[in-house]
C-alpha cells in the first residue's frame, strides 16, 4: 500500500547535517578529486615489507633479520650456540602464536621461562629427554619442538612435520653435529674454538673470513647460515626479555 503524500516524512534539508543516511553504508563521505599517478612516479611508490616470521635480531647494516619458523612443511635448525640465544627465540616464537615443547634435561634452567612466556597461557611445556608427546601442530595452531638434549642428543620421538619445526640447542661441536647440519635447513653458529671453526666452515663451505670471524663473535652474535645464504646477526633483547633472562652470553 502506498503511502499517502500527506503522512510522508520530510526529507533533510540540504547543508551541513543534512545528507540523507544510506540504509546500512552510512552517511556519504566528502568528495574529493581522484589521485593519479604516471607509471615513473608509480616506480618510486615502494613499502619496505620484509618476511614473515619473528625479529631474531639486526643484521651488519642494522635492518632487522626475520626468521619464518612457522612454516606448512617440515622444518629443522640446529643451533650451536647458548641457552641465552635459544631461549629468546623461544619467547619471540611463542609471541607468533606457536606453541613450545621444550625437550630437555636441564628442567630448571627453562622452568621460569615457561612460568613467563604466554602472559599466563601454557604455551611453553617442558618435558623430560624422550618423553615429548605427540603435539598436533596445524595452520591455526603451530609447534615448535626445542630440543635442549646436550651434546649427543638421542633421535627425537617427534620429527619435524608440516606447521611444526624442531631446533636442536647445541653448546659446541659434537660427533653428531655433522648430521644435524646437514639434514637442517637452517644452522647457527655463536662463538667457538678455532678448530671447531675450522670444521664448521668445511662442512659448511664458508669463505675463510667468516670461518675464522667464528673463534671471535660476540655474545649474542650468530652465524646464520642456509645451503646458499649467510648473515651474521645481533640478537638484542628487549626490556622484559633482559629482566627474564638477563644480559646476552654466550656460555650458560
Amino acid at each position: 500500500m502506498s503511502v499517502p503524500a500527506h503522512t510522508a516524512p520530510p526529507s533533510p534539508a540540504p547543508g551541513r547535517g543534512g545528507a540523507r543516511p544510506r540504509i546500512g553504508f552510512g552517511l556519504i563521505g566528502p568528495r574529493r578529486e581522484r589521485h593519479a599517478l604516471s607509471m615513473d612516479q608509480l616506480e618510486a611508490l615502494a613499502l619496505p615489507v620484509g618476511d614473515d616470521g619473528m625479529v631474531i635480531g639486526v643484521d651488519p647494516a642494522n635492518r632487522p633479520a626475520v626468521l619464518g619458523i612457522n612454516r606448512p612443511t617440515p622444518y629443522d635448525v640446529t643451533l650451536i650456540g647458548g641457552l641465552w640465544t635459544a631461549q629468546v627465540l623461544v619467547l619471540r616464537a611463542a609471541a607468533t602464536g606457536a606453541r613450545i615443547a621444550v625437550e630437555t634435561g636441564r628442567a630448571a634452567a627453562w622452568t621460569a621461562l615457561a612460568q613467563a612466556a604466554g602472559g599466563g597461557q601454557p604455551c611453553v611445556t617442558l618435558h623430560d629427554v624422550g618423553r615429548v608427546p605427540p603435539q598436533g601442530a596445524s595452520a591455526g595452531s603451530p609447534v615448535v619442538v626445542v630440543r635442549d638434549c646436550g651434546m649427543r642428543p638421542p633421535r627425537g620421538r617427534v620429527a619435524s612435520a608440516p606447521w611444526q619445526s624442531v631446533m636442536t640447542l647445541l653448546p659446541y661441536l659434537s660427533p653428531v653435529a655433522p648430521r644435524l647440519m646437514e639434514k637442517s635447513g637452517l644452522v647457527g653458529v655463536q662463538r667457538v674454538s678455532p678448530d671447531e671453526a675450522a670444521q664448521i666452515g668445511r662442512i659448511m663451505n664458508l669463505p675463510r673470513a667468516e670461518t675464522e670471524a667464528l673463534s671471535t663473535l660476540a655474545d649474542g652474535v650468530t652465524l646464520w647460515c642456509t645451503a646458499r645464504d649467510r648473515q651474521f646477526v645481533m640478537t638484542q633483547p628487549t626490556d622484559a626479555e633482559t629482566g627474564l633472562l638477563g644480559s646476552a652470553r654466550r656460555m650458560d
